[in-house]
């Protein structure tokens, strides 16, 4: 292809669609010749309320369809945006975000709305850089997507010449449009573990007795899913998962024992505090998987597998280390795996103690009460949930609600959680829903979360953004319930006014915003209104009331 002259605007226009970008997030006034070349290459511009929601939208997009989402905001509006990355940092999730800075005559002269705003990005991005002239542009947009889909995916921001990043897209270059492929998606490569090392934990495998396989959100980014419950066949091996694991093994699955962790089933942390050997499949070892560093236990044997050479070892030291892709080399250990292992006597007890959670959840599940249980309603969606549905959750309660109760039954199933930012469920589902148009998504969220965000109903609405905003609704921060509990203790007082909100119809809301809006208030009526949720021809926000004294069960802990 011959080098052409072109604006930066241009530029960057073309850049994003030779990538696959369809949609990008923003808060105006930002890069506005670049949005207008973008409409004449067919990319849809959402014009969003917040630079978090913009954020998080693109963040939503990436992990829905595998490719860098984008989110732009001029430079009063970076502090915003940069916080609005924390979850995709967290998360992994492959985001690149575009701010516009004044020309360097303004700085240090209390430029109007300027703050030196790049260091704001630091701790939350892989790759920060500055486009100080337009001769850097082609080479650090390209960077931008190799940063973002390398290794561990993650965020970059690249803050453009301009409050507006105008002088960057003004500018003319003369260069041709490079599109390096590999780095459209994510994984963009796929590393293999060293041989001798894959070796090493097949023998230490099938020495153990009681093996257990914790799957996470690498597994489910390479979409190691078939080749995990391979190997767990194989060599008759429980499987449980991090929160962002879920969904690598089907939930119905004999082998299957839920999430594990702070968020988790009790049964699950049993099973893997008993285990002789932990292999993590792309997963950190952090304090929620491992509720807080006790499960598995201090000395027991670990093998981890994680395409970042720094995460192994990190919390458990002397593990060992298979340095590259989950999906390569799961089956890498499935080729040198051997013959079966018989395990029977480990695999009845785990799935007993699965069958005791099961019975144990029951009566919650089948609960009749009013207000509602938010086991009665995880239970009906997880029975309604369509096939190919991407199910977007918001962290607190509601990851874990629906993590423990809501079972993935079908291959096609997603499950989507914040990284830990509450609020961000909402716009991230709208952005799941640009990022793969053709499958149904339904949003997971409190009452608290909701109230974020409340303003992108009007931008699902006017771009025609088909999402299912399931509310569980009990008028607070219900997870905050037991630490204001604690703080007061036995001294009078107006505990509400820590936790509790005034009590308002999302519903309604949601009608008078042009959404089809669903209140329930009954347990028998929720599988209606989620059929009629499904068949609607415009965003849908179904508010179920539920009861605000519903505790979410502590984590199962060792003595």
């Amino acid at each position: 292809m011959s080098s052409r002259k072109m604006t930066g605007a241009r530029f960057i226009a073309e850049t994003l669609k030779g990538y696959g970008v369809t949609h990008v997030f923003f808060v105006p006034a930002i890069l506005r010749q670049t949005l207008v070349e973008m409409e004449t290459v067919g990319i849809h511009r959402v014009l969003t309320h917040t630079e978090k929601a913009a954020a998080y939208m693109a963040d939503g997009y990436a992990r829905a369809s595998r490719k860098p989402g984008i989110c732009m905001a001029q430079s009063v509006g970076a502090a915003n945006l940069a916080a609005g990355l924390q979850d995709a940092y967290l998360g992994l999730s492959p985001v690149i975000a575009f701010t516009g800075r004044k020309a360097p005559v303004a700085r240090y002269r209390h430029a109007y709305q300027e703050i030196i705003h790049r260091p704001l990005f630091e701790p939350v991005t892989k790759f920060n850089a500055e486009v100080d002239s337009i001769d850097q542009l082609p080479f650090l947009l390209r960077q931008a997507f190799r940063e973002a889909t390398s290794a561990a995916p993650g965020p970059v921001h690249l803050d453009t010449d301009g409050y507006q990043g105008d002088i960057t897209e003004a500018s003319e270059l003369t260069s041709e449009i490079v599109v390096e492929s590999n780095f459209a998606r994510y994984p963009s490569n796929r590393p293999l573990a060293e041989p001798e090392t894959v070796k090493e934990a097949v023998k230490l495998l099938g020495k153990a007795k009681r093996p257990v396989i914790v799957a996470g959100g690498g597994a489910t980014a390479s979409g190691a899913g078939e080749e995990i419950v391979k190997l767990a066949e194989m060599l008759s091996i429980p499987v449980a998962t991090s929160l962002n694991g879920k969904g690598s093994i089907l939930e119905d699955h004999p082998l299957s024992i839920g999430v594990v962790g702070t968020y988790s089933r009790w049964c699950a942390n049993r099973v893997v505090s008993e285990a002789d050997l932990v292999l993590f499949i792309g997963s950190h070892t952090g304090d929620q998987v491992t509720n807080n560093w006790t499960i598995p236990g201090t000395g027991t044997p670990i093998i981890q597998i994680d395409i970042d050479p720094c995460e192994p070892g990190r919390s458990y030291p002397g593990c060992v280390a298979l340095m590259g892709d989950a999906k390569k080399t799961v089956h890498e250990l499935i080729r040198h795996a051997g013959a079966q292992q018989n395990r029977d006597e480990w695999i009845q007890h785990a799935r007993g103690l699965v069958e005791e959670w099961r019975v144990q959840i029951k009566p919650l599940y089948c609960s009749d009460a009013t207000p509602i249980r938010p086991e009665r309603l995880c239970k009906e969606i997880g029975e309604w949930l369509p096939p190919d549905a991407i199910l977007v959750v918001d962290t607190g309660y509601s990851g874990i609600w629906t993590g423990t109760l809501i079972e993935l039954k079908h291959p096609y199933q997603r499950y989507i959680r914040a990284a830990g930012s509450l609020g961000w469920a909402f716009p991230a589902s709208l952005g799941a829903k640009c990022g793969a148009p053709e499958r149904p998504v339904i949003c997971f969220t409190g009452d608290g979360g909701f109230w974020y965000h409340l303003s992108e109903l009007e931008t699902a609405v006017r771009c025609s953004i088909r999402t299912v905003t399931i509310v569980n609704n009990n008028d607070s921060l219900g997870q905050c319930l037991k630490g204001v509990d604690l703080a007061y203790g036995d001294r009078p007082g107006n505990k509400d006014e820590l936790f509790c909100f005034g009590s308002v119809s999302f519903a309604r809301i949601a009608e008078e915003m042009g959404c089809c809006g669903i209140r329930v208030t009954q347990p028998d009526q929720i599988a209606g209104a989620l059929r009629d949720a499904q068949c609607a021809d415009r965003p849908v926000v179904v508010e179920v009331v539920t009861d605000p004294q519903a505790k979410a069960p502590e984590p199962w802990t060792p003595q």
